[in-house]
């Protein structure tokens, strides 16, 4: 499956009933709401990663990767456009790239 693929998933889902569908339920709460899921599917990715569970750690990536599309939809953010940014930096060292940021 690819990224491209689960986005379709996930515009799908949020067209359905929120009592039908988790993703409408959560898109019905709105962006921030999204962002706090992300943000704990994301930590909870981090905690299997340190205590180097392989197969939780490969669950919760999924997770991840599931939510921050839901968050993206809710700011009508596209993937193809998260995409065109990484193919954008690869025209720079990382080092130059986050030099020009100023991180």
């Amino acid at each position: 499956m690819t990224l491209e693929e689960l986005e379709t998933i996930v515009a799908r889902r949020a067209n359905a009933s929120p009592d039908e569908s988790w993703t409408a339920k959560l898109l019905a709460k709105g962006p921030e709401k999204c962002a706090e899921k992300f943000g704990e599917e994301a930590i909870e990715a981090v905690i299997e990663a340190v205590k180097g569970d392989k197969a939780r750690l490969t669950s919760e990536a999924a997770d991840v990767l599931f939510h921050l599309l839901v968050m993206l939809r809710a700011r009508n953010v596209e993937i193809s456009a998260v995409m065109a940014e990484l193919e954008r930096r690869q025209t720079q060292s990382g080092l130059a790239e986050k030099a020009a940021r100023g991180d």
